[in-house]
């Protein structure tokens, strides 16, 4: 049986009371991760870890829920001449971002490119986009 948005955004919160050691109340849809939870980028390897544990039991064996490296938080995009450019995220740069992390919403980011503001892509909402569109996938 699929899970309601309601039980996958538990789920996230808890893995986040986890492996950021914040409360509960902080861990609201639009926070983000970096600047509102104070995640840092040892953290993005235990929270991909804690939420493929979190939802192993709703996928098949056959489609496990792995989260492959790079797939939930872009690796190595920074130091790509071809998608930053001046400090801003190039048109194929956006192109990129949007068919590897289609789970974040780039409609406030693609007004001001610019890479500082990354980490506000990154919120709790995002995680819950991710998680759900992952569930849809593996307990298929």
């Amino acid at each position: 049986m699929a899970l309601s948005r309601d039980e996958v955004s538990n789920r996230v919160s808890n893995v986040l009371e986890e492996a950021l050691g914040v409360d509960q109340d902080e861990i609201t849809p639009q926070a983000t991760l970096i600047n509102d939870l104070g995640a840092e980028s040892i953290d993005f390897l235990d929270i991909s870890f804690q939420l493929e544990k979190a939802f192993e039991a709703d996928c098949s064996p056959d489609t496990p829920f792995k989260i492959e490296q790079g797939e939930l938080f872009p690796e190595n995009l920074l130091n790509d001449a071809e998608l930053v450019e001046n400090g801003r995220i190039t048109d194929e740069g956006m192109a990129l971002l949007k068919e590897k992390m289609p789970h974040v919403d780039f409609s406030e980011f693609e007004s001001d490119r610019s890479v500082g503001k990354i980490p506000e892509l990154f919120t709790v909402k995002t995680l819950v986009d991710f998680c759900e569109r992952k569930l849809a996938v593996c307990a298929a």
